[in-house]
């Protein structure tokens, strides 16, 4: 049997793009070596998310009697928090499985390898078949990256992977990266009562998003009684001991830290080893695979999506670039997406959403900009609700008030991004979003405020 399409990983950007092509009328494999959903589903956003929250519960058990409610002896069961997290992992892999059959989508376990431009030889379960097809996406994801003095053994030295399934809690942990992943599993393990310290070779964690994000998160990680050191390098971990002993450089000074478990959070590496590329050609650059506007390599009827290419590392974008890719395939009017209005969210207390340039970044550029913050600290709801930390920033062109970067450091501010993703795609002004009248009371108003204050009209600071 031949199809229209087969795809190499069922992830964010294989499974929609697998049902994209369904709805299209297409005929559809997906090659899965693992779980079904890949890393985002299973090892990722799903289970992270799962565990923030139990944090996020005992975090308010805690604070109790701030709200008038009394809760003594505060405790938590870090086997059930890691349990559920899994079931919640394992609820959603079943979901994306429901879908394929739903769709009338062939699923094959199985390691898939590319032949040539339509052929894919699947091992698993001790045999090997090969899959014809058309065009053949390859959505393979990505892992853990490594560095030669930070190598993971899945015991001391573990990856985001080992973190989310550990068998008891650590009394400490040394985080070396301060990405999304690094921090989240840092709130995660000190509000549960772990003894963290994140290490970040940058001056700054978070250090992809604005330089005031920056500040609040490493603020909110010191309440938090988590130790920061920027500007820092591990230049060795002596695991020969009971202990982890983590050699750190911070300029000129050297100091040793001792930690039950280090947790690599230093970014990803694509999984494009063993899938054929060479042997057809396909060009890639420092493992990631080449692609035009449309994901297609130079090999015809071959294309690559989601973390095997080098656009941002998320879902959502696997995603969309899943659905481009298919409806491009199937002779749709396609727009190449603007990789200048992709979203990202970390999920800290307080999140951090934030799409386009950070201010630094739009002046360095050439933009004469205006500015609008406003803190959460001055909104109703952010009081009532007792979450008061971050604050709202956005970032104007001067010339034509259009939206060129929004910095949203808050309660719920990985959901009200959305609003200004949308108002950056369809070229909002400030004054498009001061006039567009917001619910009271809502941690949204900040949204209205920080634009009203890009033009001095604040109302409520």
């Amino acid at each position: 049997m031949k199809y229209d399409i087969a795809i190499i990983g069922s992830g964010p950007g294989g499974y929609v793009a697998a049902i994209r092509a369904a709805q299209l009328g297409m005929k559809v494999a997906v090659i899965e070596r693992s779980e079904v959903g890949g890393i985002c589903l299973n090892w990722g956003c799903i289970p992270t998310k799962a565990l923030l929250k139990s944090a996020s519960v005992i975090k308010t058990a805690k604070e109790a009697k701030k709200f008038g409610v009394n809760a003594e002896n505060i405790s938590h069961d870090f086997n059930k928090i890691i349990k559920r997290s899994r079931t919640i992992a394992g609820q959603m892999s079943k979901g994306v499985d429901f879908l394929f059959q739903k769709n009338e989508i062939t699923l094959i376990k199985g390691y898939g390898k590319l032949v040539d431009k339509e052929t894919i030889s699947v091992e698993g379960n001790d045999e090997i078949t090969e899959v014809k097809a058309s065009h053949i996406i390859l959505a393979t994801g990505a892992r853990s990256r490594q560095l030669p003095s930070l190598k993971i053994d899945g015991q001391k030295i573990i990856g985001y992977r080992e973190a989310l399934a550990l068998e008891k809690q650590p009394e400490s942990m040394l985080v070396v990266g301060s990405g999304a992943i690094g921090v989240e599993l840092a709130f995660f393990y000190a509000t549960l009562g772990t003894k963290v310290t994140v290490v970040e070779l940058l001056d700054r964690v978070v250090p992809l998003e604005d330089e005031d994000s920056s500040v609040e998160i490493e603020s909110s990680l010191k309440k938090s009684r988590i130790k920061v050191l920027t500007s820092s390098l591990v230049e060795s971990v002596d695991i020969s001991g009971e202990k982890c002993i983590s050699t750190i450089k911070s300029g000129d000074k050297i100091e040793q830290i001792e930690s039950e478990i280090v947790l690599s959070a230093i970014g990803i590496s694509p999984n494009t080893e063993n899938l054929g590329l060479a042997e057809l050609g396909i060009e890639t650059d420092r493992g990631f695979v080449k692609v035009d506007e449309f994901y297609r390599t130079n090999v015809k009827n071959i294309y690559a999506i989601g973390d095997i290419i080098p656009t941002p590392a998320l879902a959502h974008v696997a995603s969309a670039e899943g659905i481009a890719c298919v409806e491009k395939i199937a002779g749709h009017d396609v727009k190449p997406i603007n990789y200048n209005q992709i979203p990202s969210g970390i999920f800290t207390d307080p999140e951090v959403g934030s799409v386009g340039m950070t201010e630094k970044q739009a002046t360095e550029k050439g933009y004469q900009v205006k500015v609008g913050k406003f803190p959460m600290s001055a909104l109703g709801k952010a009081t009532a609700i007792g979450e008061r930390n971050g604050f709202v920033k956005l970032i104007f062109n001067q010339e034509d008030d259009k939206l060129l970067g929004a910095h949203i450091v808050g309660h719920s501010g990985t959901d009200m991004i959305a609003e200004l993703v949308v108002a950056m795609k369809t070229g909002a002004t400030s004054k498009d979003i001061l006039h567009s009248i917001h619910p009271h009371p809502t941690t949204s108003e900040g949204i209205m405020e920080a634009a009203a204050a890009a033009n001095n009209e604040a109302i409520h600071i």
